[in-house]
């Protein structure tokens, strides 16, 4: 049977269209509907503009809060620590270190701003030359550390047992004889090259330095740059320090601001002269360094001690107050 022609499926659709495209109702009805879709996208633009705006004008007013906030502890902790050092026999050096990666205090991203490293360093005193007693030693393990990581030298069983009891007990042995063998000059050229206080070593004196320059070693071996770039050497130090025997001082302070505080020190006592140089880890991963060399008072011992823990829980309780951070987080 035959049938009659019928034009392909497409040609007919698009005479449809042709007849609704002539259609005035409908073009009037489509451009309403591009009208209004196009005012639906201006004013979602305008809202997330807006809310991009609120956001951005938030995070202003934070970052404000907490500038005014770290000036205003800063300024407080450098008052009290002019306080304790005015009759010149005390030496002070602070400096936070920022918290440990992975820690409570690392989650919170106001307390990473706030606790920022170096945000709130200060010191009163630092920069003046003072006997560091057994302080030196740091300044030993570094060159020694230094040594080791350029092949110049190697750790024998004898060697690990005095590095163990210079640290751990204090002991002269072992630092006295590095001094003999490399040389005093030697070791000043070195600590002069990480930036450090020289000459500490001077033949016939007592060694000297400034607990700025304690604090800087201190940071050098927090953070695992320069003479403790080697990971075994530095956490070997590190273990010892959090071991030594000798913890009336910056480490009962700590503990005496908040238990569970973890203190990693070396103390140094000759004559009236009682030091400490610590890097303090607070419970919630918060860490700092502070550096204390007392003398005078008719100090013998460790009589000093507890005059160097009492700054140590005033300064612990002042910078790392936990209302602090709560307070900027409202």
């Amino acid at each position: 049977m035959k049938h009659g022609y019928r034009p392909p499926r497409h040609k007919i659709h698009i005479s449809r269209l042709i007849k609704l495209f002539r259609d005035r109702r409908f073009l009037t009805s489509l451009l309403i509907f591009f009208i209004l879709f196009a005012s639906l996208l201006t004013v979602q633009a305008h809202r997330n503009r807006a809310s991009t705006d609120k956001a951005d004008s938030a995070r202003q007013v934070t970052t404000q809060q907490i500038t005014h906030q770290q000036r205003h502890v800063k300024h407080q902790l450098h008052s009290y620590l002019k306080k304790v050092t005015a009759d010149g026999t005390t030496s002070v050096s602070f400096y936070n270190l920022g918290p440990v990666a992975g820690s409570p205090a690392a989650k919170s991203a106001t307390a990473r701003k706030f606790y920022k490293s170096g945000a709130l360093a200060t010191s009163a005193n630092a920069h003046t030359p003072e006997i560091s007693a057994s302080t030196y030693k740091l300044y030993v393990a570094a060159y020694l550390f230094h040594l080791h990581a350029t092949g110049q030298y190697t750790w024998t069983p004898t060697d690990e047992d005095g590095f163990q009891r210079m640290i751990v007990n204090s002991a002269n042995d072992f630092a006295e004889d590095t001094i003999d063998t490399y040389g005093p000059v030697n070791l000043d050229d070195y600590l002069a090259s990480q930036h450090y206080y020289s000459p500490t070593f001077v033949s016939g004196q007592a060694a000297v330095t400034t607990a700025y320059s304690l604090t800087l070693v201190l940071k050098d071996l927090a953070q695992q740059k320069g003479p403790f770039s080697h990971a075994a050497d530095r956490q070997k130090l590190l273990s010892f320090m959090k071991q030594q025997v000798y913890r009336t001082g910056i480490p009962t302070g700590a503990a005496a601001a908040q238990k569970g505080t973890v203190v990693a020190d070396k103390v140094g006592f000759l004559a009236d002269t009682n030091n400490d140089a610590a890097i303090v880890t607070l419970p919630n991963g918060e860490r700092y360094i502070l550096v204390i060399m007392t003398h005078g008072h008719e100090q013998t011992g460790f009589s000093g001690f507890p005059r160097m823990a009492k700054i140590t829980t005033h300064v612990q309780k002042l910078v790392y107050n936990p209302n602090l951070v709560k307070n900027l987080s409202k």
